[in-house]
C-alpha cells in the first residue's frame, strides 16, 4: 500500500505543478507528509529546479524531539532541502499545535492533497473539514482503493 500511495502522491504533485502550482506546504510530520515532502524535493531538484518552492510549516520548533534517530535524521535532511521553513507556535509540544499548523497549511494555501482513510477523527479529518470550509479545492488519495 504504501507504493501506492506515493505513486499517488507523485501523481497528484505532478499535475499540480502542471497546472501552475508553484509552493508546496508540507507539515513535517512522520509518514505521508514526509513522503509528500520529499516527492516534491526530488522533482524540484530534478525536473523543476527555480519552478518550484517547498516550505515546511512546522508546528513548533522540536517537533521531532521524541523521534527516533533515524527519524529525526529523515527530518533534517528534508529540513535542509525545503525553500522556506515557517513555525507556526512556540516550543513545546501541545495537540493544539498540530491543529493550528494544518490549519495554517490551508490557510496560506488554494489547494489540498490529502491520503485520507474516510475516518471522521484526527488531524487529517479536521484539515479536509476545514479546507472545505475555507472553500480551499481537496483532491482526496483514499488509501482504501488499494487493490493488491
Amino acid at each position: 500500500m504504501t507504493i501506492y500511495i506515493k505513486q499517488r502522491l507523485h501523481d497528484e504533485i505532478l499535475a499540480a505543478i502542471e497546472n501552475g502550482y508553484t509552493d508546496f506546504i508540507f507539515g513535517g510530520a512522520l509518514g505521508v507528509d514526509t513522503w509528500a515532502g520529499e516527492i516534491v524535493a526530488d522533482l524540484r531538484d530534478k525536473l523543476y529546479f527555480g519552478k518550484i518552492r517547498l516550505i515546511l510549516y512546522s508546528p513548533f520548533e522540536g517537533q521531532e524531539s521524541k523521534w527516533n534517530d533515524e527519524s529525526k535524521l529523515r527530518y533534517f535532511n528534508l529540513m535542509s532541502r525545503c525553500d522556506d521553513i515557517v513555525t507556526v507556535c512556540e516550543d513545546g509540544y501541545a495537540p493544539w499545535k498540530l491543529l493550528k499548523r494544518d490549519d495554517a497549511m490551508v490557510d496560506n494555501s488554494s489547494l489540498l492533497i490529502a491520503v485520507w482513510n474516510g475516518k471522521e477523527s484526527g488531524g487529517t479529518y479536521h484539515t479536509i473539514y476545514y479546507a472545505k470550509k475555507r472553500n480551499v479545492e481537496t483532491v482526496r488519495i483514499d488509501p482504501n482503493l488499494y487493490v493488491a
